[in-house]
């Protein structure tokens, strides 16, 4: 939800977002940053003054017309990681460096340096095949690799550094004047916003003055670019032009207009370019507004003369240009240097952590909407979906279900008896999510704001005062989450002895947490408002919301003590946030469009290790025509984050209110993702260990392939699914590329086979998403569909088996018990592997470090792609003799099928096909 509804703005007005949020032109810091720029003035690197240490390399850098030194830092990170810091030499006082953001202590690796000649110095990783240039006048460095510079730092001379300034009243002399940072003298410009910033009825008065920050980077040979979550953009990032660039500042932005590179919920500061034989990452550690301005172009590259006409065609040169800015704090980012997808993956999950482990139940189905109106509509709800035969794991209350919007708490005429509700959902083992957004109704009267307000835990305005703003309970203040004592007496109050009606199927949805302030400068909090350690917000900005994730997460593991995974949704995110769980696109609408572009927002918020993440089914805003509606259930279905939503104006849209037709519709949309949660919830176990998004480009999966790199309309679910969700209405054939010259696909319905690297018609209809397994790879499923994944515990399996041109197929399967971290302190997991060559199916351990006592059976293997009938099968274990078994052969489509097995999931087995 969002505050625009609330301020009644209209949301058909298509100049909403100009009035209320700002573009380019209109950020001083940016029109600054323009200004300087223009002048070329450049730095220069003093090489005498390079020391090198165990742990980085240090130097002196200075402009050539401020002479203010900064000072440079270069880290070689283990893994092919380097880290480049600038910063003031002596600031005033310290500025803002993120934290609790990189999660590992880094394992630095000592950089070795030599002088290539007078002008440069070169510093070599461990094993050589990096280094890292410094050429001294202007300042630059290039990273080279296999001796080929793959990227180079401020080539277009845009570095920027605005340094720390004594506070005008504190000035006493010209001299000190005089000495002051860049731009001092046109302080009386207010258009360049130095002191103070205008933007409508709001001033935003700097106590530090102007402390922005910029750096350039220039990608060799890379034109196509993917990251910085959050826009309503296509996956491929595009060229910015002039006065335009992606915006990453967090906002409530209600109905977001589409292909705008203005900033939503989220922030994620970290890019990946790819080109065929290298994938490169950059990852601009900063939590204040940024702006990220992307070019490219082609470039003549001078070849040696002796090379003659054969180097022609070789001169021109794609490279892409990233000028990355920022409002406040320092320069700190990590280049990630690959060289593939998968490396670069794991390099930025080495620094902000893996995907958690989610409980298996949020991979199923969420019924919300703001809002159920009472117990009464809980039950009602619950019961259609029993009553409609259609699973779904978990009902969700929004602000309503309050006591006049004051969070831990339930409104005693609505929900008079919450514990009886929750036993009521048990007892179909399923679960409730509950909202609770960081404003804090003020009321004396409320205890939640009464002990934070005595103990000093909310945000402060700069007069010192405890912030305060309009929010969903009228005039509220805002939790300091970024303070640690803060963190820890919010999530004490998750405990059952603090949250009266809460039990421990009761989980958390952390909304309006940009943080969302009705009245306040692009609805959001006043940057110069005072957080712990005297910072102000402006500094961290973008990390809010991460904080309150954190707190509420790790609050529902303290209420269980340590055992419990915690299920937490969070609008507002940073980097890291894919710790802390889940993620969705915020405000979206009822139209088609919106639907076309969750794929593009929820691949690049995969691919920056965000795995968990999801769209509204339906879209949030505006009453969806049963077509739309059943076309978005088809897609969500496939995406990791499942969950239909609607805002409290919309007609209601139960899966059941649209006719018997799509009904059935919807629920086979439903069941199909419920017989796929063996295949989700090991890919989040291994988006978990090895960082590999769930949801995939093309590229990821076929980085060589260059037709693979732009496209967004459909995507790889793990290395086995291509998906194609139909966006268009009225559709009756869809364009499907299909890559892999040497592969071969399967359609999941039809059982119809095509070979790679076409793009293929595929007819629909209105029960048809496209769906294809990739040949060699093998899917496991659930055979029996029951009300929620917890009747689904011993529910017995089936195998899809899809062979590759070589007939043979591979796989996995991931099990634990789906709730605890036994699975981590215990070692209670299953990993299995199944495999298939030569006419033999094998199912055997893949870690033999697990235990867990599954009950379950492998009921029914589908085998697609076999050619020819067989005149037997059998299956063997060592725990009993060879059984003969009955199979089913289609000739028409090559595909086999056992049923009525009875082999158990965790026992190694073979099954012979002669």
């Amino acid at each position: 939800m969002a505050a625009a509804e609330k301020e009644e703005i209209s949301v058909e007005d298509e100049d909403v977002d100009k009035k209320i949020f700002k573009d380019c032109r209109k950020i001083a810091f940016y029109r600054r940053q323009k200004q300087w720029l223009s002048k070329k003035s450049t730095y220069r690197t003093s090489l005498d003054s390079v020391t090198t240490s165990s742990t980085s390399a240090k130097f002196k850098i200075t402009n050539e017309e401020t002479e203010v030194p900064l000072l440079a830092e270069v880290y070689g990170i283990e893994g092919n990681i380097f880290r480049l810091k600038i910063n003031e030499k002596a600031p005033l006082k310290p500025r803002y460096e993120v934290a609790d953001v990189i999660t590992n202590k880094l394992n630095t690796i000592r950089l070795t340096s030599c002088s290539e000649d007078i002008g440069s110095l070169l510093l070599a990783n461990g094993t050589g095949d990096l280094k890292c240039r410094i050429l001294a006048d202007p300042f630059q460095i290039d990273l080279v690799s296999e001796e080929e510079v793959v990227m180079s730092i401020n080539s277009r001379g845009q570095l920027y550094f605005e340094h720390l300034q004594i506070p005008l009243k504190q000035r006493l002399t010209k001299e000190n004047e005089a000495d002051a940072a860049v731009g001092t003298s046109q302080e009386n410009q207010d258009d360049l916003g130095l002191w103070e910033e205008k933007f409508g009825k709001f001033v935003d008065i700097k106590a530090n003055g102007p402390t922005s920050i910029g750096l350039d980077f220039s990608l060799h040979g890379f034109e196509h670019l993917y990251g910085i979550p959050q826009h309503a953009e296509s996956h491929q990032l595009k060229n910015t032009g002039n006065e335009s660039a992606y915006r990453l500042y967090n906002l409530d932005v209600y109905g977001y207009k589409l292909h705008d590179k203005l900033g939503l919920y989220g922030s994620v500061p970290y890019l990946m370019a790819h080109k065929r034989g290298r994938t490169l990452g950059i990852f601009w550690l900063n939590a204040s507004e940024t702006l990220v301005e992307i070019n490219t172009e082609e470039a003549v590259e001078p070849m040696p003369p002796q090379m003659g006409p054969v180097a022609a065609e070789q001169k021109v040169k794609i490279r892409t240009d990233v000028h990355w800015m920022s409002e406040s704090g320092i320069i700190d980012v990590f280049l990630l240097t690959g060289p593939t997808p998968t490396d670069v993956f794991k390099q930025y999950s080495y620094l902000t952590g893996t995907q958690a482990i989610p409980p298996l139940f949020s991979l199923g189905y969420h019924q919300c909407r703001w809002n159920y109106e009472d117990e009464q509509d809980v039950a009602s709800v619950d019961a259609g979906f029993d009553e409609h035969d259609i699973p779904y794991d978990v009902m969700w209350l929004d602000i309503e279900h309050t006591r006049g919007k004051r969070y831990f708490t339930w409104d005693k005429k609505r929900f008079p008896n919450p514990k009886r509700m929750q036993e009521l959902l048990r007892s179909k083992k399923r679960k409730l999510v509950v909202i609770s957004d960081p404003h804090i109704k003020i009321d004396p009267d409320y205890s939640v704001y009464a002990e934070a307000k005595e103990q000093g835990f909310f945000v402060r305005n700069h007069e010192g005062r405890d912030f305060e703003g309009i929010c969903w309970p009228g005039l509220s203040s805002y939790l300091d989450f970024t303070n640690p004592k803060v963190r820890e007496w919010y999530s004490s109050l998750f405990a059952f002895s603090a949250y009266q009606g809460s039990t421990d199927i009761l989980y958390i949805w952390n909304d309006m947490n940009e943080p969302s302030v009705f009245r306040g400068p692009e609805l959001t909090m006043h940057k110069n408002a005072i957080h712990h350690g005297n910072w102000e917000h402006r500094e961290l900005h973008n990390i809010y919301g991460l904080y309150q994730q954190m707190a509420t997460a790790e609050g529902l593991i303290q209420r269980s003590n340590g055992k419990e995974r915690p299920f937490v949704l969070t609008r507002s995110f940073f980097a890291g946030s894919q710790k802390y769980g889940a993620v969705w696109t915020g405000d979206n609408r009822a139209e088609w469009s919106y639907l076309k572009i969750t794929i593009p927002m929820l691949l690049t918020l995969s691919i920056t290790g965000i795995s968990f993440c999801g769209a509204d089914v339906g879209g949030f805003i505006g009453n969806p025509r049963a077509e739309l509606l059943v076309r978005w259930y088809q897609a969500g279905a496939y995406q990791p984050f499942f969950r239909g939503h609607a805002t409290q104006n919309t007609k209601r849209r139960e899966p059941w209110l649209f006719g018997k037709k799509y009904t059935q519709l919807i629920r086979e949309a439903i069941r199909e993702r419920y017989a796929l949660l063996p295949y989700l919830y090991s890919l989040f176990y291994h988006t978990h260990v090895a960082s590999k998004p769930i949801m995939r480009p093309l590229w990821v999966e076929f980085p060589d392939e260059l037709e693979t790199f732009s496209v967004e309309d459909e995507y790889m679910l793990g290395s086995a699914l291509l998906v194609h969700p139909v966006t268009e209405p009225k559709a009756t054939v869809v364009d499907v590329l299909l890559p892999g010259s040497t592969e071969v696909w399967y359609d999941s319905k039809t059982f119809v086979v095509w070979e790679g690297a076409h793009t293929m018609k595929i007819p629909v209809a209105l029960d048809t998403i496209p769906v294809f397994q990739r040949g060699g790879s093998v899917v496991p499923v659930k055979t029996t569909i029951r009300k929620s994944t917890g009747y689904m515990t011993d529910s017995p399996y089936g195998l899809r088996v899809a062979l590759s041109a070589e007939g043979s197929a591979s796989g996995e399967l991931y099990l634990d018990d789906g709730h605890s971290f036994q699975y981590l302190h215990q070692k209670q997991f299953l990993h299995r592997k199944f495999s298939f060559r030569s006419g033999i199916l094998i199912n055997s351990c893949a870690d033999e470090r697990g235990h867990y006592p599954s009950k379950c059976v492998v009921e029914q293997i589908l085998i697609l792609g076999l050619k020819k009938q067989p005149s037997s099968v059998t299956t063997h274990s060592s725990d009993s003799s060879d059984q003969p078994v009955k199979f089913m052969y289609c000739a028409k489509t090559s595909a086999l099928k056992l049923e009525r097995l009875s082999l158990n999931i965790s026992a190694d087995w073979e099954v012979h096909i002669t």
